[in-house]
């Protein structure tokens, strides 16, 4: 069996109690990077896995595919755990993983257990209600906007004033170390690959 475990946006006080549980009881435990092992450090020792922060889809689809061969043999025997930044279910690799893992062992019982998303713990971070209708999503939406993995913040805020959007605070490195909490016109140009966009009409 193959869990999906969500560990929450980075702060281990977020971690769910069922996720302690989960990582205490399985007989591997995998994480896709550095952040993700020092959340889980403390209950279990995990494996680091790659998963490249990339638009390319060849590097990606390589990588995937890796990880599977890694994780396959394990989760047909016993019970792995994938720690997840976040929740597995919210634009998450997870996603991809499990459907490269299902076509190479389709015996492998996959489910997710959920952890504080970053769509969630962002109100909080930022310090904002969101209200009314709600997109996440980097097409187009409704009163409010949520853009995650915003590279170019300030070129986005642009895009979003053409479409009547007038209020923007961008989150950076959410509950990790560095974090940052930006509004109004002071968006940079570049912010980090775990940034948030919020953006109200």
């Amino acid at each position: 069996m193959l869990i999906g475990l969500g560990l929450g946006p980075g702060d281990p006080e977020l971690l769910t109690l069922k996720a302690v549980r989960l990582l205490r009881d399985a007989d591997s435990v995998f994480v896709p990077g550095r952040i993700a092992a020092d959340l889980v450090a403390p209950y279990r020792k995990a494996e680091v896995l790659d998963f490249p922060m990339t638009e390319d889809r060849a590097v990606i689809a390589s990588a995937m595919q890796a990880n599977a061969e890694r994780i396959g043999p394990f989760a047909m025997e016993s019970t792995v755990v994938l720690g997840i930044l976040g929740d597995p279910s919210f634009f998450s690799t997870f996603g991809r993983l499990r459907t490269v893992l299902k076509d190479a062992y389709p015996g492998i019982v996959v489910r997710t257990e959920p952890g504080v998303s970053s769509i969630t713990a962002f109100a909080s971070a930022a310090g904002v209600e969101v209200a009314g209708n709600l997109l996440v999503s980097t097409g187009r939406g409704p009163h409010n906007r949520l853009l995650l993995k915003v590279r170019h913040p300030k070129e986005a805020a642009d895009g979003l004033r053409q479409e009547g959007f007038s209020r923007f605070v961008l989150v950076e490195r959410m509950y990790l170390e560095g974090m940052r909490v930006i509004s109004g016109d002071a968006l940079p140009e570049d912010s980090d690959y775990m940034s948030i966009l919020f953006a109200e009409r």
